[in-house]
């Protein structure tokens, strides 16, 4: 099944029209994908380790959970269909915007934190996506990505998503 995606252009102006996720798109079009950290009350980060059949960074871990938006879905929508598609999880971001956009060549990338102490056992994991849940702090993402056991993020973004927890908070759900 093709997957669509909007097209955007460098504004993030919508172009009013679709492409396939994963093939060509014309100069200049860009499209938006999304990224969930789910801090505990700890201050800890839910991550996921990628499954080995995955074709980009296979049984490498990651943040939470992350994926790309579909033709005619928000941002948002995107974010609680990948969190419930991935950890079997209904989060509700009601209210909540992205705390960090990032541009990559390709399009935007949304980033969400919130906050909510979630008992692990309650989740279902995507077999084809997900491997395995745990939580971590900040020197054991730091460890994981000196070794090469997390995708290769810039250490220093790493640390800007714990401090954005820490210094200006973020909803709790």
């Amino acid at each position: 099944m093709m997957e669509l995606v909007d097209l955007y252009d460098e504004n993030r102006i919508p172009l009013g029209r679709t492409a396939e996720r994963h093939g060509p798109k014309e100069p200049g079009a860009c499209r938006t994908v999304v990224h969930v950290c789910l801090f505990d009350s700890r201050g800890r980060l839910l991550i996921q380790r990628r499954t080995t059949n995955k074709s980009i960074w296979p049984g490498r871990w990651d943040v939470s959970v992350g994926g790309g938006v579909d033709a005619g879905e928000t941002s948002r929508q995107a974010a609680e269909r990948e969190f419930r598609e991935e950890l079997g999880f209904p989060l509700d971001l009601t209210g909540v915007r992205p705390s960090v956009t990032v541009n990559f060549p390709q399009g935007f990338d949304d980033f969400y934190l919130v906050e909510q102490d979630l008992d692990l056992s309650a989740l279902t994991l995507q077999a084809d996506e997900v491997s395995q849940v745990c939580w971590a702090d900040l020197p054991e993402l730091e460890a994981m990505l000196e070794d090469g056991r997390f995708i290769p993020y810039p250490k220093g973004f790493l640390q800007f998503l714990f401090a954005m927890r820490h210094q200006f908070g973020f909803p709790t759900k």
